[in-house]
């Protein structure tokens, strides 16, 4: 199967949370492989911060998350004092643009205050130009490039000729400049990654009708998204269930149902000495059953603009293992569409040898601390010799991080390198 080039290449954070600090390259497919209570939701919601910072405000998306000082990570044995804390995300977009966006949060004088702010646009290369390098993207071939860089309030330097708009403490600059190209490009990519954390009891429960153009977060409206399929996308929601009848075997169909001035989802399952399907709610559906729907329509669902990236938290919860391998075909197939982040701690999901090294990264907490990146030589050679399956080396332990990730140190992370 062919993929769709990863839109994050890179990902850098220092003090978010659990995470001290990590340097992460990702693909087009990435699997955050560790434990419960490692840190993998914490890595997804920094990247989520970004998305909900810029498309709602900075104070919606930190108040989201019970306020800064639950966002900002703490120094180990330090009690009074609180880090600010860096995000960088090095940038690929389909249009040929490339670079990379960054910021840093923290307070001044008691209040939540924007530290400094970085974007750099390269637009397709011209043959022949002078090749360099941007923070966190790696080698590029020099183009046209627009660039920005706030610090303290106020605009350190910028490439543009225009009048520039004010800079505000508590308000990222690039919500400021989305209506100017090419920074509307990059802004309406990271504004439109999707994050999935399906609740099986937000499904079951009888929501009121909404248009369904949009899955939300907990898959609260499926029943909503099931209709707008039917009517806008047969072909897509006819994939989608019949991706469903193998996952769960006798699943005929989904429909929305209304009951009163509220919607439901109702199933039709072939039922063993019966002619016809029987109808069953989805109060009477297993948790499995209704995140496995909830999971084939957040990757397959036909967007009103296509999603740069979609994560989903631990889709095999609730499934037979025997369904892992079609759900690791799913998986696959959204790739070619939009990049695709999955958090797992599953052996069976990983029970592939279709599944490259570099589509892994392991996460492990040490001290409080999660720590996040590529696996070891070892495992990585182990895997390329088809001697184990990354399921398999999971299951026996032995799917180890690279010990160059356990040296990474936030002071030596660039997050602003644009003079």
């Amino acid at each position: 199967m062919t993929a769709t080039p990863p839109f994050l290449t890179r990902v850098r954070i220092r003090n978010y949370r659990s995470i001290a600090a990590c340097d992460v390259k990702l693909g087009s497919l990435a699997f955050l492989v560790g434990p419960n209570g490692s840190g993998k939701s914490n890595f997804l919601d920094a990247i989520r911060f970004v998305a909900d910072a810029l498309d709602t405000t900075l104070d919606h998306a930190l108040r989201d998350r019970g306020g800064i000082e639950e966002v900002r990570r703490r120094p180990r044995g330090d009690r009074g004092r609180r880090n600010h804390f860096a995000i960088l995300f090095g940038l690929r977009m389909p249009n040929g643009l490339s670079g990379h966006y960054s910021f840093e949060i923290g307070t001044r004088q008691g209040r939540v205050s924007i530290i400094g702010e970085e974007c750099s646009v390269m637009e397709a290369p011209e043959p022949g130009s002078q090749a360099g390098s941007l923070p966190g993207t790696g080698t590029f071939t020099m183009g046209s490039r627009s660039w920005f860089r706030t610090r303290n309030a106020k605009l350190s330097g910028t490439s543009l000729d225009a009048s520039m708009p004010a800079v505000a403490h508590d308000r990222l600059y690039l919500v400021s400049l989305s209506g100017i190209e090419p920074f509307r490009s990059i802004y309406d990519a990271l504004t439109h990654m999707r994050f999935y954390s399906l609740s099986p009891e937000a499904i079951r429960t009888p929501q009121p009708p909404d248009p369904g153009t949009l899955l939300r977060r907990d898959g609260s409206n499926l029943a909503s998204v099931i209709a707008n399929l039917r009517e806008n996308s047969p072909d897509t929601m006819e994939r989608i269930t019949q991706y469903l009848g193998h996952i769960v075997p006798g699943v005929q169909s989904a429909e929305r149902k209304d009951l009163g001035t509220y919607e439901t989802i109702e199933f039709h399952q072939t039922v063993e000495g019966r002619k016809r399907p029987w109808t069953f709610p989805a109060t009477s559906m297993s948790d499995g059953t209704l995140r496995a729907l909830g999971i084939l329509v957040a990757l397959l669902q036909d967007y009103a603009i296509h999603p740069s990236l979609v994560a989903i938290e631990e889709p095999e919860l609730g499934l037979h293992p025997a369904a892992a391998n079609l759900l690791l075909g799913v998986l696959h197939s959204a790739k070619e569409h939009t990049q695709v982040l999955v958090t797992s701690h599953s052996s069976d999901l990983l029970h592939s040898d279709e599944l490259p090294a570099s589509a892994l990264l392991a996460v492990e907490a040490e001290s409080g601390a999660t720590v996040i990146g590529a696996i070891d030589e070892g495992s990585r050679q182990t895997l390329s010799d088809r001697l184990f399956t990354p399921g398999e080396l999971l299951r026996l332990n032995m799917l180890d991080l690279d010990d160059a990730v356990r040296e990474v140190d936030g002071r030596g992370l660039s997050f602003f390198n644009h003079p």
